[in-house]
């Protein structure tokens, strides 16, 4: 791990009566293809328990894959950038503690701009600052 932002307590975002989040983005150095990360990512979710039932479910762990350097890909079974990272706050306030200058591949902004124009949401925040 190359960087990572504090953790953040967040607001669930669609769904009612979960407990709140908590959330984080990191930041990695790696030799595997995109698709051999996510993989992998995705075995990391199995192996602490989590199952993939129906969409918006309460969960133990989600990890996404949010960017792969400046990579642009379109597959069935990865879409980079992550298709709702502009979006969500949850993302875009960590994301811009460790790379504010970082250039959306597709949107072709800043991750800082993303999110100042990001409309008031659910709330999110700062559980524990980065040690």
């Amino acid at each position: 791990m190359t960087a990572r932002s504090a953790l953040f307590k967040t607001e669930p975002e669609g769904v009612i009566g979960q407990d709140w989040y908590v959330n984080c983005v990191c930041q990695l150095a790696t030799t595997l293809s995109p698709f051999q990360l996510i993989k992998e990512l995705l075995g990391i979710e199995y192996a602490m328990g989590r199952r993939r039932k129906r969409h918006g479910e309460a969960r133990i762990i989600d990890l996404d894959l949010l960017l792969f350097d400046q990579e642009v890909i379109r597959s069935s079974n990865l879409i980079i950038p992550h298709p709702l990272l502009h979006e969500r706050r949850f993302v875009l306030e960590p994301l811009v503690q460790i790379a504010p200058d970082l250039v959306h591949p597709v949107l072709k902004v800043t991750i800082r701009h993303l999110l100042g124009e990001l409309p008031k949401g659910p709330s999110v925040e700062v559980l524990k600052e980065v040690a």
